[in-house]
């Protein structure tokens, strides 16, 4: 079997060349399938940084292929479902039906939906995005529609170019926003639908590569994860809108691997010192500057096991810092030494650690951690004060004892001001997005979810939702250690018990049809505990208030929400 993948890997490195296009984070049911080969043994991956790119995703899919005898019918046939969606990554064009026209380097058909080329230079493929969503409880109906194009292009044997364009809109009550305690997708709405009981935006993702065998460097404009989870990354999770970043990927040899990115957020804070003056006079002011740097290492001591630290930095100067360019770096470090000299605020640095385990045969552990800030002494069970860090914890068990079965407890907790800073363009957000855990700080959450699929394409999925958020806090520097000390989740002010059945069918590559019910509880609760500088008005700390503050009206209380939709792309 080890000689089958070697020759496998081989003739991989000899007929396909080393491209780096992402995979967005939203096909989830390639990314369930590496996991699926990997905790079963086929495969090794580290999944701590996503997105993968697609030439990744085929190598490791030919990897399983070498394996096919063993697995079962079901996998079998997902592999051949997948490697046909990754097929111009093998140098070759895709199987298709309904093919409007077909020759030997070209393909444009209706199943998949996509034109395909090839020639011994150029590769490319350009699909359509189209797809609507139906949402229904007794408070109402909302409708989402989107559409647009996706365009990939490898050039050579190191250069590549994506892109894609998706115009988004929303009749109904607007359900994602920078305040509300959920995991939708976040979107800046234009301001014009915003307010008259809908929404619409536009999604604008893509970016250039270039690749070798063992890295790339890029400028992207992508969604980006770091931290094992099943069910929101607490370091960064992805669900802040794309913003454009430098990345750079390096994986010298098997025991390490970097990510590194150097990214422009968007900070939503206007900078009264920056400003044009239209044909009227009037003053049209910019937003304050806002970036961030961010390093991932990995390391595998043996195999299967990959622990991963890496560290970042959120800083808002008038131009890019030279010294975050610098892909191996400890920030904090670089920012005393750019900062203290003239006892001004510092920026706002973070440090990640993540542990990955698939050595137990279908079984996954994992944990990852989000420091905001450490004092070693506030660990002592004598000091009131607690760190402002987040932690997840979590396992996944698949197909044993029972095949195409898998179970996924989760459980993840975020201390007092955590994701938070005194500087409000510091903060760990984007465009208000809370650029890790949904929940933000002071809460926890539990998950847990049977998923089972019983044939090639239908992914069925039973989860349990149970998050507490508790008091709000402002980052207050004139009283934080009193802030700190606070026991975490006093007062739970907010919660959501949600129980939820999603079935997906992936029809054919890229167009899917889905199905889901939820029957949510969502409460807020009045604070009762006495207030403290840095908590919201006395008159604010009502139940109302916070349900309100954290959840859209649509699903206040009691409900049973059904979405069903179909789509072509994502």
């Amino acid at each position: 079997m080890k000689i089958k993948v070697l020759i496998i890997s081989f003739l991989y490195s000899v007929f396909v060349n080393a491209q780096d296009i992402s995979q967005h984070i939203s096909y989830t049911r390639i990314y369930d399938f590496l996991d699926e080969l990997a905790g079963d043994g086929y495969i090794e991956i580290n999944s701590v940084a996503k997105p993968y790119s697609r030439t990744f995703i085929a190598e490791k899919l030919l990897q399983a292929q070498a394996q096919k005898n063993i697995l079962n019918t079901r996998q079998q046939r997902e592999l051949q479902f997948f490697l046909n969606d990754f097929a111009l990554e093998q140098n070759k064009l895709p199987e298709t039906q309904l093919n409007i026209w077909e020759n030997e380097l070209s393909t444009a058909s209706l199943i998949q939906p996509a034109f395909h080329y090839r020639d011994s230079l150029f590769r490319a493929r350009i699909t359509p995005i189209l797809g609507m969503h139906i949402t229904r409880n007794d408070n109402g109906n909302i409708t989402k529609r989107w559409y647009g194009a996706e365009f990939q292009a490898m050039m050579g044997k190191h250069l590549s170019v994506y892109g894609s364009l998706r115009d988004i809109s929303f009749e109904g009550p607007l359900l994602a926003r920078p305040q509300y305690l959920n995991d939708f997708q976040g979107c800046e709405y234009k301001e014009s639908y915003a307010a008259a009981g809908g929404g619409d935006f536009s999604d604008s993702r893509g970016g250039i590569k270039y690749a070798w065998n063992w890295g790339s460097v890029g400028l992207v404009k992508d969604n980006v994860i770091w931290g094992d989870n099943y069910h929101g990354s607490n370091i960064l999770s992805g669900r802040s809108p794309a913003f454009p970043m430098l990345t750079l990927h390096l994986k010298p040899a098997k025991w390490f691997e970097m990510q590194y990115f150097h990214g422009w957020l968007v900070s939503n804070i206007r900078d009264s010192t920056r400003y044009y003056v239209d044909n009227v006079g009037n003053k049209q002011y910019r937003m304050a500057n806002k970036f961030i740097a961010a390093n991932m290492f990995t390391f595998t001591p043996v195999r299967k096991l990959n622990i991963s630290v890496g560290n970042s930095i959120v800083y808002a100067e008038p131009n890019v810092q030279a010294a975050y360019f610098i892909p191996i770096a400890f920030y904090k470090s670089l920012d005393h030494t750019l900062t203290k000299g003239l006892a001004i605020e510092n920026q706002n640095s973070q440090v990640f650690l993540n542990i990955s385990s698939r050595n137990i045969k279908h079984l996954h552990l994992y944990s990852s951690v989000y420091v905001d800030e450490v004092s070693f002494s506030r660990f002592l069970p004598s000091n009131p004060e607690k760190n402002p860090i987040s932690y997840k914890i979590g396992a996944n068990l698949g197909n044993f004892p029972i095949q195409n079965l898998s179970i996924v407890g989760e459980f993840t907790g975020s201390n007092i001001i955590n994701y938070k800073h005194s500087i409000p363009v510091l903060s760990w957000a984007s465009n208000g997005y809370n650029l890790g855990h949904y929940l933000g700080d002071n809460s926890q959450e539990i998950y847990v979810a049977l998923k089972y699929k019983p044939i090639r394409g239908l992914d069925l999925n039973l989860s349990y939702v149970d998050a507490k958020h508790g008091n709000e806090y402002a980052y207050n520097r004139a009283n934080i250690l009193e802030i700190i000390s606070q026991p975490a989740l006093s007062d739970i002010i907010w919660t959501n018990k949600t129980l939820a059945f999603n079935a997906q069918y992936e029809v054919f590559n890229n167009a899917y049809a889905i199905i889901n019910i939820a029957r949510s509880d969502i409460q807020g609760y009045d604070a009762t505990s006495t207030r403290i500088e840095g908590e919201a008005k006395q008159a604010d700390r009502t139940a109302q208030k916070y349900l309100d503050l954290f959840t859209p009206s649509y699903l206040h209380g009691k409900n049973t929400t059904v979405t069903v939709g179909f789509s072509f792309g994502f």
